[in-house]
């Protein structure tokens, strides 16, 4: 999240992207409507398929995880509390991928587990360090690691957690779009829990920040094996974000579908905790704009008799993870 190379990618990338807005097309076509449980259902189910389409993943939708992982250990260490190991899986038959994957050194399993997703500029590992060393690994040098406050590696005592990078801005294979890829590799790290001894495969949840929030939400809407989730730094409304942000949230389609609060609606009524800070930077992720969004996703967990597992937690730090509050709500939806 270095802020000079944050604000040159959204000079760069919102010239091209703002192209595809104000083409003259009817906006949110498919806004999200609460109504009857079978409905909201399938609503949820249509969009998928749309979205998968529009973000050129539907062909790996379709062959499911049929690619093998063909995992391979690069390293591995011991933390306080847990044990690190650093490997690549594959995500497409063409491509590898490097994750951090840790295990509890307490109790004897199966866990919960968490994908633990990191914002722009950041690594697989920054989710751990707090701007700290981590094992072999020398300290994060970028400052805003400590917003993350080692909230993965607060988990990891108590759950098996996992991390890949999705902070890239290019697209590694022909055909695709950087969301989908993003999007990808997630529910690849969710697919390769599963097939973990040590893994409670109905017990996974998401958490991440900024870029990181805005992929968890992805996460949870596209992929119901996502049991609970914490978005941080990232509710807020798609015409804040045109003015100013990396583009990089945005692709050929998605304002003609639907609205942030829509994707949210996707993800009902699984547990969501938003974190908005009171210090955010008045053209970011301010708590008015998180509430704004949040009176149109709670009609939706209100119709599925779910309004206490829709959360919006306003803390008083800035661009940031609260991070008692994200362990305190994965702990109540994962570990019951």
């Amino acid at each position: 999240m270095n802020l000079t190379r944050y604000v040159g990618f959204c000079l760069i990338l919102m010239v091209a992207a703002s192209a595809s807005w104000g083409n003259g097309m009817e906006m949110r076509t498919m806004r999200f409507k609460p109504g009857a449980t079978i409905d909201m259902i399938s609503q949820q189910s249509e969009l998928r398929v749309k979205l998968f389409k529009l973000m050129k993943m539907d062909d790996l939708v379709a062959n499911g995880d049929k690619t093998p992982f063909d995992a391979k250990e690069i390293r591995s260490w011991e933390m306080p509390g847990f044990t690190v190991k650093e490997m690549t899986i594959h995500s497409t038959p063409g491509r590898a991928m490097e994750i951090v994957l840790t295990t509890p050194k307490q109790g004897d399993g199966p866990y919960p587990a968490v994908v633990c997703i990191g914002g722009h500029s950041s690594n697989k590992f920054t989710v751990y360090t707090n701007g700290k060393e981590f094992g072999p690994r020398p300290a994060d040098t970028d400052d805003d690691a400590a917003a993350y406050k080692g909230f993965a590696s607060e988990l990891a005592k108590s759950y098996v957690t996992i991390s890949t990078c999705v902070s890239q801005h290019d697209i590694r294979e022909d055909g695709r779009t950087l969301m989908g890829e993003r999007l990808w590799d997630l529910m690849r790290c969710v697919s390769y829990l599963q097939t973990l001894p040590s893994v409670r495969k109905d017990r996974i949840g998401c958490a991440g920040l900024s870029l990181g929030g805005e992929m968890a939400m992805w996460l949870a809407a596209m992929d119901p094996r996502i049991a609970a989730t914490v978005s941080c730094g990232w509710l807020t409304k798609m015409d804040h974000l045109e003015q100013g942000h990396c583009m990089c949230w945005k692709f050929d389609g998605l304002r003609d579908l639907v609205e942030f609060s829509d994707i949210f609606c996707m993800i009902a009524p699984r547990p969501v905790e938003c974190q908005n800070g009171r210090k955010e930077a008045a053209t970011f992720f301010t708590p008015e704009l998180a509430e704004a969004a949040m009176t149109e996703i709670r009609p939706t967990y209100d119709a599925f008799g779910k309004p206490n597992d829709i959360v919006l937690h306003v803390h008083d730090g800035a661009h940031e993870v609260d991070a008692p509050a994200l362990l305190s709500f994965l702990d109540e939806h994962l570990k019951q």
